[in-house]
């Protein structure tokens, strides 16, 4: 098993929560305002620093964020993909993402076989990870040309998880879209998915609020992913964060 991956199992094992930070470099105002809140989130706690977006993050900016945010922490960096494109050397792993609940071949498939070659190149390590998307979905909905799963359909979700745990993927994310107005998936739904995977189960989208991580994570995250609630005062909040999710 590759580093990261066993760096996260292992966590997982031992029963321990662990808090994801999600930076978008485009959602700073500059590369160094990025930098400094991947910093804050290192220093706060967090078990790994995530770097990417739906739209726009590749080429030249992404280098430079993965460079320089590796100066700064020592926790992985892995690429949270918005495409193929979302790809550089500077990370230490990938999702390596299944969009499965998408209506499109090419983000179930087809962009994974377009990237695989790059990534072998690059070396970096792919962490194969089934992707469900839950409404309202955001923009990753749209660009995913998902058929969203309502937020009353706990099964369906469940259904997605239990396929995904027997297709043998080494994550499960279930994500609800950046910061939605209607919050986090419901708990009802986090319930459904852990009671049929045996897998690292992440939740993602919508989670504000310390309260609302512990809530998440009691009833059955093992992983939360967290970005909009850190753009500003990264290192209080995420603070506030791990103690409510690892206490």
């Amino acid at each position: 098993m590759n580093r990261v991956i066993r760096y996260i199992y292992e966590k997982f094992e031992n029963e321990e929560k662990m808090l994801f930070t999600v930076l978008d470099p485009l959602d700073h105002k500059d590369v160094e305002h990025a930098v400094e809140t991947a910093r804050r989130t290192y220093e706060g706690g967090a078990d790994a620093i995530l770097i990417g977006g739906s739209t726009g993050v590749q080429g030249e900016i992404l280098d430079e964020v993965a460079k320089r945010v590796r100066e700064v922490v020592d926790i992985p960096i892995i690429l949270f993909p918005g495409n193929i494109g979302t790809v550089t050397k500077y990370a230490d792993a990938l999702y390596f993402m299944s969009l499965l609940n998408s209506r499109n071949p090419y983000w179930i498939t087809r962009a994974q076989m377009l990237a695989a070659p790059v990534v072998k190149r690059l070396g970096i390590e792919a962490i194969p990870t089934a992707y469900i998307v839950v409404e309202p979905g955001g923009t990753v909905g749209w660009v995913g040309d998902v058929d969203l799963i309502p937020r009353n359909k706990p099964k369906i979700a469940a259904a997605f998880a239990l396929a995904a745990d027997m297709m043998g993927f080494k994550l499960i994310i279930t994500d609800a879209g950046s910061n939605p107005k209607e919050g986090h998936i419901p708990l009802e739904m986090i319930k459904a998915v852990r009671s049929v995977t045996t897998k690292p189960y992440v939740v993602a989208g919508g989670i504000r609020t310390p309260e609302e991580a512990r809530k998440v994570v009691k009833a059955g995250a093992d992983i939360i992913q967290v970005g909009t609630a850190f753009e500003k005062d990264a290192g209080r909040k995420i603070e506030m964060f791990i103690k409510a999710i690892k206490s």
